[in-house]
């Protein structure tokens, strides 16, 4: 694995402008403490793991394995396991990690011992070269050299050998198409090579955050005859691979993104990596929409796939479906386990297809799906499953349809499929509409940009109906930003000076938030509109990403806290010690929305623990591309995986008073050149893929807090994006919580309002908070506030005071919010 984390040194406080005379009595004493984990959480976390492990291959003697005779395991990863992805996302002081080797010993498999020995002294003696450098982490490390002698000393000690094959990657660092990111090297070769020569049966074990190559499964045909994604699983992980593998644990991960022959396969392949663009030109046709639209031939494994040891049946008893409006289609569907030895569990998932018409249509989508319980032998389950038609509707950006700029469902017949995978669910049912029908309209926002069009790719039919790729202009913007904004400035309230109200005064009932923001200064407002001015902040738990709210004496002495930010998806990376949980992908290739809420749970309660206040997770970006370095971070090619994931990891935590901060918003789907690239892709592909997971997670879990992106999107940084922050997230999907930057922003002047700059466009845009608060310059970012708020406030066509307050009450909405937890902290450390 890679090595821990140092405790986080404590920050220099000589430029910060908050005073710090009271920050004893909220600093918590955890740093370099209290290694114990709770065991609770850690069994969870191992349960997720497990059961995001997805079987890809078995060919039906060589898993699980048996006590018969040892395995012989090659590779250094079976020591130097990958526990997660690079970067704010996994650098945990987390107190052990399993690795995969100590995993099959815990688990009771019979290992060679004669060759971990010989792997354990080699990897002593060489330990991975490891540049600690920000962004410049080894994707993988060099494989120990094998001699036929070793190899055939094994061979004649067992029939079974397992190979273990590592990679990473990370924050700023993405995969590469060279040998030890994308492919394999010339070691690894080397060693399946003799391995599958060796042994009679070879299993391999692909610790990955990311998807790599698989072309060489073709080299050696059979002689694999088994093949695990093992995606990154956190401090538990290596032991939970080896429970599914000894068959203490059944595999029922799935896929969430298709596996693709080559990279070349790939619809965004030729529109990833660009310094400054990226193009989506594949539009709504990513992942598994792409492949079962115009090139089934080139998946290796589909979307949805994942084997068992248990023969698992899965039959639709029955069908229901209405028309009209609030049409539905019901699926009642039994799932037994027909086999006579394993245990497992099914995941059956409902794929539906539109009818040909004006807007191109992907040849399946997945409407929904529901996860079995463990089934014993014999043993059944009946799922049900409603659809709503509604929810099929595409978007219409051109008007194709008569119907620009509205959600649509096209006549014709709307068909469904049941089944286990995109490629293998049968079709059960059909719906047809008989006329158009507008389900719902919205304001155009985040429309290309006329200046920079192109082409996307769209559906065409042969005369024998055969499906082939075509293209069309996306369409551009038609609205005027300037004036949408100036229609829709807030009403300013009146100041009206310190009258002595608290922000608790708020909390009882006995004041209003008006009557408490009447309060502020606009010095005051313009510190909420930041955070304080370093990571680690000295209002905060030791290790801290940032502190916001009150970061300053006279807003702490009336009420307002220091509120406590902390990554990440993969844990809580402060200088305490902390649980270091599956990744992303790992997470979603559960496909069990309950386990994965119970496990944000539980993490929720260690934040409370290790006292912080907003957790930066989930990570809700697409796997794009399968090179983008944090796919790990996020959890799916697909947007209802996405939407229903995050739904559960932002309930969990918030289930203990704490608050999850969904990101990155939106359309983060490559790591280099990120805050400098501009993502350039059409309004229907941003809402029905982009933003989509988005919706459903602020729709159906309200989280507290959310953090914009690096990137530009068509033209406009995110964290100065008016139509996606204000447009789409607060008035179309009525989001009341508190928006802040990714860790700094980019200096940029706003080109409809020139009298704003910096951070004055960004609160336009209802950003509410720059994090941490200070400044980035060509010399990196520095611990010092700008004046560009009070600035722009000061000219006539700048800021308003209205603007200030608008901010500032989701602010303070989020510190009312964390209230409770905030105060037990402050209470129990005076």
């Amino acid at each position: 694995m890679p090595p821990t984390p140092a405790a986080v040194e404590s920050g220099d406080r000589s430029h910060s402008l908050i005073p710090v005379e009271s920050v004893a009595q909220i600093s918590t004493v955890l740093e370099n403490t209290d290694p114990e984990l709770d065991p609770h959480l850690a069994a969870l976390a191992r349960q997720a793991a497990a059961d995001g492990v997805v079987l890809l291959r078995n060919d039906g003697s060589v898993l699980p394995f048996g006590t018969e005779r040892p395995i012989a395991v090659f590779g250094r990863t079976q020591l130097d396991w990958f526990a997660v992805g690079y970067g704010s996302g996994g650098d945990v002081k987390v107190p052990y990690s399993w690795n995969l080797l100590a995993g099959l010993r815990d688990a009771g498999v019979a290992v060679d011992e004669g060759l971990a020995a010989a792997y354990t002294r080699w990897t002593t003696a060489n330990r991975p070269p490891f540049d600690a450098t920000w962004g410049r982490w080894p994707h993988h490390f060099p494989e120990m050299p094998l001699d036929d002698e070793l190899v055939e000393a094994a061979a004649s000690r067992s029939d079974t050998a397992l190979v273990v094959i590592g990679r990473a990657a990370g924050e700023a660092r993405d995969s590469v198409l060279e040998p030890g990111s994308w492919y394999l090297t010339d070691g690894e070769l080397a060693m399946l090579d003799r391995v599958t020569a060796a042994f009679a049966r070879t299993v391999v074990v692909l610790d990955t955050g990311n998807a790599i190559d698989l072309g060489w499964l073709d080299r050696y045909g059979d002689r694999i005859g088994g093949l695990l994604a093992a995606w990154q699983g956190g401090m538990e992980g290596g032991r939970a691979v080896a429970a599914v593998l000894a068959g203490e644990i059944p595999p029922s991960g799935r896929l969430t993104s298709t596996l693709a022959r080559s990279y070349d396969d790939y619809p965004s392949a030729g529109n990833f990596g660009d310094p400054e663009v990226s193009v989506y030109a594949e539009d709504v046709f990513v992942g598994y929409r792409y492949f079962e639209t115009f090139a089934r031939d080139r998946v290796v494994f589909p979307f949805g796939f994942g084997l068992d040891y248990a023969t698992l049946d899965v039959t639709v008893a029955a069908t229901t479906t209405t028309v009209g409006d609030g049409g539905r289609v019901r699926f009642v569907v039994d799932v037994v386990n027909t086999g006579g030895v394993h245990a497992g569990r099914q995941t059956v998932q409902v794929y539906a297809s539109s009818p040909d018409g004006a807007l191109s249509q992907p040849a399946r989508v997945l409407a929904a799906y529901r996860k079995t319980g463990l089934l014993a032998p014999g043993g059944r389950e009946r799922v049900v499953i409603e659809i709503a038609l509604d929810d099929l509707a595409s978007f219409d950006d051109s008007g194709a349809t008569g119907q620009r700029g509205a959600w649509v469902l096209e006549p014709g017949e709307f068909r469904f499929f049941v089944g286990a995978d995109v490629r293998s669910a049968r079709h059960e049912a059909s719906v047809t509409v008989d006329a158009l029908r507008v389900v719902r309209r919205v304001a155009e926002a985040a429309a290309v940009d006329p200046a920079t069009p192109f082409r996307r790719m769209a559906l065409a039919r042969d005369a024998d109906g055969s499906a082939r790729v075509a293209w069309e202009d996306a369409p551009t913007a038609t609205v005027s930003r300037r004036e949408r904004i100036l229609a829709q400035l807030p009403v300013e309230v009146p100041p009206t000076g310190d009258r002595g109200i608290r922000l608790d005064a708020v909390r009882r009932g006995t004041a209003t938030l008006d009557d408490f923001l009447a309060q502020l200064s606009p010095e005051e407002l313009a510190l909420l509109a930041r955070g304080d001015l370093t990571m680690n902040s000295a209002l905060g738990t030791p290790g801290n990403a940032g502190v916001l709210g009150g970061v300053a004496a006279s807003l702490r002495e009336k009420g307002v806290p220091p509120i406590t930010t902390t990554d990440g998806p993969s844990g809580i990376r402060l200088a305490a010690y902390a649980s270091l949980l599956p990744s992303g992908t790992a997470l979603a290739s559960t496909w069990d929305p309950a386990l994965v809420r119970d496990l944000a749970a539980a993490h929720g309660q260690e934040l409370v623990r290790k006292g912080s206040d907003v957790l930066l997770s989930p990570g809700m970006n697409l796997h794009r591309d399968p090179l983008c370095g944090r796919n790990f971070e996020y959890f799916s090619e697909d947007p209802l995986v996405t939407g229903r994931m995050a739904t559960a990891v932002v309930r969990g935590i918030q289930s203990r008073g704490v608050a999850a901060c969904p990101k990155h918003f939106a359309a983060n789907n490559q790591e280099a050149s990120r805050t400098r690239n501009d993502s350039r892709v059409s309004e229907r592909a941003l809402r029905e893929l982009y933003l989509r997971g988005f919706e459903h997670c602020v729709r159906d879990a309200a989280p507290l807090a959310l953090m914009t992106s690096y990137n530009k999107v068509n033209g406009v940084w995110a964290h100065y994006h008016h139509d996606l922050v204000t447009t789409v997230l607060r008035e179309e999907w009525g989001y009341r919580g508190c928006v802040i930057t990714d860790w700094w922003m980019e200096s940029a002047t706003d080109p409809d309002f020139p009298a704003l700059d910096d951070n004055a466009y960004r609160v336009r845009a209802q950003v509410d908070v720059l994090m941490p608060g200070g400044v980035k310059t060509d010399q990196g970012p520095q611990a010092v506030a700008d004046d560009t708020i009070l600035d722009s406030l000061a000219r006539p066509d700048g800021i308003t005071l209205a603007e200030l307050q608008r901010g500032a009450r989701n602010v303070l909405g989020l510190a009312l919010a964390l209230a409770p937890v905030v105060e037990r902290r402050i209470g129990a450390t005076r």
